[in-house]
């Protein structure tokens, strides 16, 4: 399996309106790095997973709709707990979006809090 990946960063604000998350359902900002990682079993006919340079353009593009916004204000999750699990999910789906038609192979989105937590959502894109 071949992988290519790029990062980049998001500063966000949020409130998880739950009790369950304590000190968290207040309004907070929070930094998080951003990774999307492709993988493919075989390279295309260029020996390439994806062209890098396409995969950081849309990581920037995806990124430029969250970075310095409070998710609160944002149809896109109203009556949602923006958790870092469901922000993995979202941001997937925005690549997903990107890229119709374009790649097949599975893609794997990180979002990192700090160095030791972090989430994940993993899928396959171009069935």
């Amino acid at each position: 399996m071949y992988t290519v990946a790029v990062t980049g960063h998001i500063f966000i604000a949020h409130s998880l309106k739950a009790d369950v998350f304590g000190p968290a359902a207040r309004l907070h900002g929070a930094t998080l790095v951003l990774e999307a990682e492709f993988s493919r079993p075989e390279l295309d006919a260029h020996n390439t997973v994806i062209d890098i340079a396409e995969a950081g353009r849309i990581l920037k593009d995806v990124a430029q709709t969250l970075d310095y916004r409070n998710l609160d204000e944002l149809d896109a999750f109203r009556g949602k707990l923006t958790t870092i699990e469901y922000l993995a999910s979202y941001v997937h789906g925005e690549f997903g979006k990107r890229l119709a038609g374009r790649f097949r192979g599975l893609l794997k989105v990180t979002l990192r809090e700090s160095p030791q937590a972090w989430a994940s959502y993993t899928s396959m894109l171009g069935e």
